[in-house]
C-alpha cells in the first residue's frame, strides 16, 4: 500500500478536513468515525481546529499504516487493511439484508448476528464461540434451524472473502421425529370455527382446501391474485415458501364464502393492507382455548396435514402431491408424509409366503 501522511485543509465552509493519498487516489476526512473514532476537530473552538486537525492526520495515518480497515463512503469495498472475520460477518449480514426474504427472516439473521457479535472474544470467529451461540438452544430442532440459519451468514461472509470457515466441524442434532396430527373430522371441527370467527373459517378452509401456508401465503392474498372467476390461485416465487410460481385451484367450497372485493384489497382486511403477522396465530389461540372438539397438537397447519393426506390418499401419485403442497423436491413430500405417518406401501406389497 502507498500512503502519504495526511495534510490539513479548510473547506469553503471553514471547517478542517485532512487529505491524503492511498494508491494514487485522494481520500478526504472531517473527523475519525471511518477509522472507529469520536474525534473531530471541527467541534472544538474555531481557534483550535487547526492544532486538531493535525492530531487527527496522525491517528489516521498511525492506524492505517498498522493495518486499520479503511472503507469506501457509504460503501462497503475496502480502500486498505485487512478485513477481520467481524467484518466480514457485517458485510454478509448487510448483503442478505438487501435481498427478497421475508421481514421475519431477515430479524432472525440480524438477531443471529447480534448474538454472535457480542460473544466473539476477538475480532476473528472461532467454532467455540458458534458452539456458545448454538448451545442456548437445548431443542434439537431449534438447535438445527438456528445452525442453518447461522450457516447462512458464515457461507455468505466465506464468499466475500473470510478465510477460515468455523462451521466446519459443527453438527447438526439428531432430532426425534415429530408426528403431525391430523383432523379426524374436518367438516365438524370447521362449522365450529365458523360459528367462532369468518376470517378463521376462511383461513382454516383454505389451508385444507388449497393446502396454502396460513400466516404468510393466506394472510397475505389480494384479490387481484385470483382468477377473474375465482377459480384459481396464482402466487409469484416471492410469496412463497418453496421460491416458485405457483397457480392453485379453488374449490368450489371455497369459492361460495368468497365475496370479491376491489383488486388491490387484502381478501380480509378490505384494505391495501394485510393483517399483522400473529393475527392468525392470536385468534387460532382464543379459539383454542374455547373448542370441545379440537385435539391436542392439533394446529392451523394441521389443515395442512390433512389436505395433504386427502390428496395422497386419493391419487397415489406423489408427484401431484408435490405440485399441490408447493414442495421444492419429491423427497421434502416424502419427508413430510413420513411427519404425518402415511403408510407408503400397502399390505398388498408385502412379501407372500
Amino acid at each position: 500500500m502507498k500512503l502519504n501522511f495526511p495534510k490539513v485543509h479548510k473547506d469553503h465552509n471553514n471547517k478542517f478536513f485532512i487529505s491524503f493519498y492511498v494508491n494514487n487516489k485522494r481520500y478526504r476526512l472531517y473527523n475519525g468515525s471511518r477509522i472507529g473514532s469520536n474525534f473531530d476537530p471541527n467541534s472544538f473552538p474555531p481557534i483550535e481546529r487547526y492544532n486538531k486537525s493535525k492530531v487527527l492526520a496522525s491517528e489516521v495515518y498511525n492506524y492505517l499504516i498498522n493495518g486499520g480497515v479503511l472503507e469506501a463512503y457509504r460503501d462497503n469495498s475496502l480502500i486498505c487493511g485487512n478485513l477481520t472475520d467481524k467484518n466480514y460477518l457485517d458485510r454478509a449480514l448487510s448483503k442478505k439484508l438487501k435481498d427478497p426474504y421475508s421481514n421475519k427472516y431477515k430479524k432472525l439473521l440480524t438477531s443471529l448476528h447480534r448474538d454472535l457479535s457480542n460473544l466473539i472474544s476477538n475480532q476473528n470467529i472461532t467454532s467455540e464461540d458458534l458452539n456458545n451461540l448454538l448451545d442456548r438452544y437445548t431443542s434439537s430442532v431449534t438447535y438445527n434451524t438456528m445452525r442453518r440459519h447461522l450457516k447462512v451468514l458464515i457461507n455468505e461472509a466465506i464468499s466475500l472473502g473470510m478465510e477460515q470457515n468455523p462451521m466446519k466441524n459443527i453438527a447438526s442434532k439428531r432430532a426425534k421425529a415429530k408426528l403431525h396430527k391430523p383432523i379426524k373430522d374436518i367438516r365438524k371441527l370447521l362449522d365450529e370455527i365458523k360459528q367462532y370467527s369468518f376470517n378463521l373459517h376462511l383461513c382454516c378452509l383454505m389451508t385444507y382446501g388449497c393446502l396454502l401456508r396460513p400466516h404468510r401465503e393466506i394472510r397475505e392474498l389480494t384479490w387481484s391474485d385470483f382468477s377473474e372467476d375465482l377459480r384459481y390461485i396464482h402466487l409469484s416465487g416471492n410469496r412463497n415458501k418453496s421460491g416458485r410460481n405457483r397457480i392453485v385451484p379453488v374449490p368450489s367450497y371455497v369459492r361460495d364464502v368468497l365475496v370479491k372485493g376491489e383488486s388491490n384489497h387484502n381478501i380480509f382486511s378490505g384494505s391495501n393492507k394485510p393483517l399483522n403477522q400473529d393475527y392468525f396465530k392470536t385468534l387460532w389461540s382464543r379459539f383454542k382455548r374455547q373448542s370441545d372438539i379440537l385435539e391436542q397438537g392439533q394446529t392451523l397447519y394441521s389443515f395442512r396435514h390433512t389436505g395433504a393426506i386427502e390428496i395422497f390418499k386419493r391419487t397415489g401419485s406423489l408427484h401431484k402431491l408435490q405440485r399441490a403442497m408447493g414442495h421444492s423436491s419429491l423427497n421434502v413430500s416424502l419427508t413430510y408424509l413420513r411427519g404425518l405417518e402415511v403408510a407408503e406401501l400397502k399390505e398388498e406389497d408385502m412379501p407372500m409366503v
